[in-house]
């Protein structure tokens, strides 16, 4: 009987290791290589020397309508790692009035919950909610604010900071038609879709380390700080991938899912059109413990942060689309900050406790009509290369559920394609080709 073949990972953030959580879930022989020294790419936690203490390198959300990334986090056996609630339950301060309340959308698809004014936004009707069925019919061109009024209460307390966190772009940029579809995985689908899941400890706990032992006892070859420098090309596939200090000759029944950033994925393959333009995010780690009756996360209505989130030892914040503040000094933004980090607890604002400030310039691409059309599918003109990463095209934002939709689709390629396939271009027209690295950078198909 002909084996399968051996798959390479190169890439061990939430796309590559979702592939390879798939993978093995099937019986696949893989290899997973990664440039640093630690899984999980921009979702993991590290011990911060200067505050003391673990902290997470950014803050996400993932919300029980997101279904790949519950797939994942049920094969890895990590669902007891993270706080459940019962209902969906969404905290909101705005800052100028000092109003607090909740979105709570009832559990079932028929929104019942919009004709309950202590469950939808204060000061809306119902009908201002149908206002988002709009989205259904923009066209691939239009922004959010091409689409909802953005002069509206509810666009300002609700669909503002929903499309910014989802999208990191500004309205006026963001895509109406991709902010449409992520409302009709969430509040479209009803309450039951809007669970927040938290991590308990961090998203390593949570998300890597988990999947790393998996992998581990499944026989998985995990390999780091091993940084592919390029790939080889012939007869219409991969055939070696050069690593520093080596190289890794492919069998002909062998594939290469590459799940490393968009830039990096650029260089090492010929012709390949990435999203080009990125937005930053700034994240504020504070060591200062909120009461444990406190909400585990809220957002900021006209604050200087957007989201703010309760967790063991920090309380942390998260700005995206941060350009107009990604280059203050960090003690400014520490100030700026904590004044709503100290509305939301309702503590005092002086002194500001200690802080690690985080800034990620290119955290993710803007989710943009234009960037949108840069986006590849997961399959390349090479029979046995795939792609895989939050840039590729899910449907979906630069989020922890399209990384693992992507690493699931590249996955499934290479269980529907287990042998080689004939070359769609022939040798002639495809010569043996390497492409180097110069710089290190950063669908549904479900299990």
């Amino acid at each position: 009987m002909t084996s399968p073949g051996r798959v390479h990972i190169v890439g061990a953030g939430l796309a590559g290791l979702a592939a390879a959580v798939r993978l093995t879930a099937e019986g696949r022989d893989i290899a997973l290589y990664e440039s640093s020294q630690h899984a999980g790419g921009r979702c993991r936690s590290y011990l911060d020397a200067e505050l003391g203490c673990r902290i997470d390198n950014g803050n996400h959300l993932l919300l029980a309508g997101n279904t790949a990334a519950l797939a994942y986090v049920e094969r890895i056996g990590a669902l007891d790692t993270f706080e459940r609630p019962a209902e969906a339950e969404i905290p909101f301060i705005d800052v100028a009035s000092g109003e607090r309340w909740a979105l709570r959308p009832n559990q079932s698809a028929v929104p019942w919950w919009l004709l309950s004014p202590a469950r939808r936004v204060p000061g809306t009707r119902p009908r201002d909610y149908l206002e988002a069925l709009k989205l259904r019919r923009a066209t691939a061109q239009a922004t959010v604010t091409e689409v909802l009024d953005p002069a509206s209460r509810l666009f300002h307390r609700l669909w503002q900071p929903l499309a910014v966190a989802a999208l990191n772009t500004a309205a006026e940029e963001g895509s109406a038609r991709l902010f449409g579809r992520i409302l009709a995985e969430t509040l479209g689908r009803g309450g039951a879709a809007c669970r927040a899941l938290l991590p308990r400890q961090g998203l390593s706990e949570s998300l890597i380390d988990p999947a790393l032992a998996l992998l581990g006892r499944c026989g998985g070859d995990i390999r780091f700080g091993v940084r592919l420098r390029g790939l080889t090309f012939a007869n219409g596939r991969v055939a070696e991938l050069a690593f520093d200090g080596g190289a890794a000759t492919l069998g002909a029944a062998d594939s290469v899912i590459l799940a490393v950033p968009a830039g990096a994925a650029a260089r090492l393959v010929p012709g390949l059109i990435v999203p080009d333009d990125h937005a930053p995010i700034v994240n504020a780690h504070f060591r200062w413990a909120a009461p444990d009756d406190s909400p585990a996360f809220a957002g900021i209505i006209g604050g200087t942060a957007e989201w703010v989130f309760r967790k063991r030892e920090v309380v942390s914040v998260t700005i995206s689309a941060a350009d107009h503040l990604v280059d203050l000094p960090a003690e400014e933004l520490r100030e700026l900050l904590w004044r709503d980090v100290a509305l939301a607890y309702d503590v005092s604002r002086e002194p500001p406790p200690p802080a690690r400030i985080v800034k990620e310039r290119r955290a993710t691409f803007r989710a943009t009509p234009a960037q949108l059309e840069r986006r590849p599918a997961s399959a390349t003109r090479w029979n046995n290369l795939h792609l895989a990463g939050d840039y590729v095209d899910t449907d979906l934002p630069a989020t922890i559920e399209g990384a693992i939709r992507s690493g699931f689709a590249a996955a499934d390629r290479v269980l529907r394609h287990p042998g080689p396939a004939p070359a769609m271009t022939s040798p002639a027209a495809m010569p043996t080709r390497r492409t180097p690295e110069t710089a290190e950078d950063r669908q549904r198909a479900l299990p």
